[in-house]
């Protein structure tokens, strides 16, 4: 297995081979965040794929409760950051890596305060910056984010304050986009160099698509509701001369962030295909490489979970860039679904519900076009074991390999398999998982406000079973993709002699 880190630093070289070899496998993120007045329902949400390691399986457990001793320090296997953990720690969901061998890489989580946290959006600090504060070698990482920061804070601020006083102090590794979201806010913030760092609440009304690029624009130092950043930000640019605006606003990606060929071909494209799927009739005109897409845009129509699904499952589809065309030299931009994607989550925290009901976690293992979401409610206290098991060597059993092999199983014959089987078998199993959730929300309404005790024995239960038919159904098309494989086996003559 790779390490992440190692592939964070390689990022680019690999945006810019993938341009020359359009087969090459490569790793990126892709994220998508919506303000509450921005969605259906007055949900907040926050999504991303994980893209990593495609042979390295993930799982989703939760985290119980529990008290520190005074003193306790977590230490990261990845990079040996280390810091000091406060006393208590809430229950939070997590989905790490099947082993902490180099880091927990715990990724996206609820806490039983009803804060989500998705971390990380790999993005790049320009050499300039890196000149004067490079990262630090022991800093925090992608790696060790959620498991330091998720389980102890109230609200998505604090989020933001956890982390920013980490990184001020103790510095930080890597640039990297963090998401954090309540009820009612979503922010989303960016490292910028080794100890400067700024986030920006995401608009009520707005939604955003990022994708491994430094991306928050201007910062109004003024506007303490919708800004946060380290205390010496503003000096740190003057000081060192780092501005390169000559009327002095002060766009955060302008002075920290990279904006070249690289971005080009691997990044500003999904944004731009994110874009045009949420806001079609205002980006009619927007080029897919152009270097000046807005980070925030309303929708044309109010934002539901299936419409970021099909966002984080798109591969230019409808266009001239559309990666599954035989033609290969349209393969040259970075689709959102690839086949690096390890896991796809989309949290939603609902409003005017209990924080156990609110937070949903919609979890889909490996590439979310060949997969299905499936949801979680916050209050659950444990997850199905196949979503606990799993490792480098494929199973039959961990629900990973389960939707990972109908990804491998597709790809030989994709257009034909995704429209004949696997499409058709996802939308039965979505409608089924949405009319679940429809009647669990009824009912574990009326539990929570009845006998609150037995609250969580049934969020368990429907977690289960919802897990349970998904991973069913999927193996049953797995199944119908190995028999309709064997149609393909080429015949050859053969003579037969004595």
């Amino acid at each position: 297995m790779f390490k992440k880190k190692f592939l964070s630093k390689v990022l680019v070289s690999i945006i810019a081979l993938s341009a020359a070899s359009p087969a090459l496998g490569t790793f990126a993120c892709t994220t998508v965040i919506v303000g509450k007045d921005a969605t259906a329902d007055g949900s907040t949400v926050i999504a991303r794929n994980e893209d990593s390691n495609p042979a390295s399986a993930k799982h989703f457990v939760v985290r119980k409760a529990k008290d520190n001793p005074a003193g306790t320090i977590y230490t990261s296997k990845g990079n040996g950051f280390k810091c000091v953990l406060p006393k208590h720690q809430y229950k939070y969901t997590a989905t790490p890596e099947w082993s902490d061998f180099e880091g927990q890489f715990e990724e996206a989580g609820i806490n039983e305060k009803g804060v989500a946290m998705s971390a990380t959006e790999t993005i790049g600090s320009n050499a300039k910056v890196m000149a004067v504060d490079p990262f630090v070698e022991n800093g925090i990482e992608e790696d060790a984010m959620e498991t330091v920061v998720l389980p102890y804070i109230k609200s998505a601020r604090e989020g933001v304050q956890r982390l920013g006083d980490i990184i001020t102090k103790q510095g930080a590794g890597e640039a990297d986009g963090i998401i954090f979201s309540d009820k009612n806010e979503v922010w989303y913030m960016e490292i910028g160099s080794g100890h400067e760092w700024v986030a920006r609440r995401v608009p009520d009304n707005s939604y955003a698509v990022i994708a491994n690029q430094t991306a928050i624009e201007d910062v109004d130092f003024s506007d303490s509701k919708d800004y946060m950043y380290s205390s010496d930000l503003k000096s740190f640019v003057e000081n060192n001369k780092l501005n390169p605006d000559e009327n002095g606003k002060f766009i955060f990606r302008d002075i920290f962030g990279t904006n070249n060929d690289g971005d080009a071909i691997g990044n500003i494209p999904r944004v731009w295909d994110g874009q045009r799927i949420l806001s079609p009739s205002q980006t009619k005109d927007q080029k897919v490489t152009a270097k000046d897409i807005p980070l925030f845009r309303t929708p044309d129509q109010k934002i539901t979970v299936e419409d970021v699904g099909k966002v984080l499952s798109s591969h230019f589809a409808g266009t001239d860039y559309d990666v599954t065309e035989k033609d290969y030299s349209k393969y040259n931009y970075w689709p959102i679904n690839n086949p690096t994607n390890q896991e796809s989550h989309i949290i939603q925290l609902r409003p005017n519900m209990p924080d156990q009901i609110s937070g949903i976690q919609w979890v889909a293992m490996a590439s979310p076009e060949t997969s299905v979401y499936v949801p979680f409610y916050a209050g659950i206290t444990t997850t199905p074991k196949a979503y606990q098991i799993g490792t480098n060597t494929p199973d039959t059993k961990s629900a990973f390999w389960t939707y990972r092999m109908t990804q491998v199983l597709a790809t030989p014959h994709y257009n034909d398999f995704l429209s004949k089987f696997i499409q058709p078998f996802q939308t039965t199993v979505n409608k089924q998982l949405n009319d679940n959730i429809v009647a669990s929300d009824k009912k574990a309404l009326s539990i929570y406000k009845s006998n609150p005790s037995k609250l969580t024995s049934y969020l368990n239960k429907e977690g289960q079973k919802d897990a349970d038919y998904a991973l069913r159904e999927f193996r049953k098309l797995n199944n119908t993709l190995i028999k309709e494989s064997t149609g393909y086996l080429p015949l050859y003559n053969q003579k037969c002699t004595n």
